[in-house]
C-alpha cells in the first residue's frame, strides 16, 4: 500500500471519528510490522462500540486507550 493510500485512509477515518466523544486523536502506526491506523481514546467505553470501524480502505484500525492529551 502506498503512502498516498495510507494518507487517504487516515483522512477518511479522521473525518469519521474525530468528533466522537472520547476520541482524542487518530494516527498512522504499525501492527505486526504492517501499517495500520490508530484511534486514541480516553477510555474504551460502550459509547464508542460500533462507531469506530475495524478497517478503512484495507488498513486495520487499532483502538488504544491513552487518556486525554494535553498541551504543555
Amino acid at each position: 500500500m502506498s503512502e498516498s493510500d495510507i494518507g487517504k485512509a487516515h483522512a477518511k477515518l479522521t473525518r469519521k471519528v474525530i468528533d466522537l466523544p472520547g476520541v482524542t486523536g487518530v494516527a498512522v502506526g504499525t501492527k505486526g510490522g504492517r501499517p495500520c491506523l490508530k484511534v486514541y481514546v480516553e477510555g474504551k467505553g460502550s459509547a464508542l462500540t460500533g462507531k469506530i470501524p475495524s478497517a478503512v480502505l484495507g488498513l486495520d484500525v487499532v483502538v488504544e486507550e491513552t487518556g486525554r492529551f494535553r498541551r504543555l
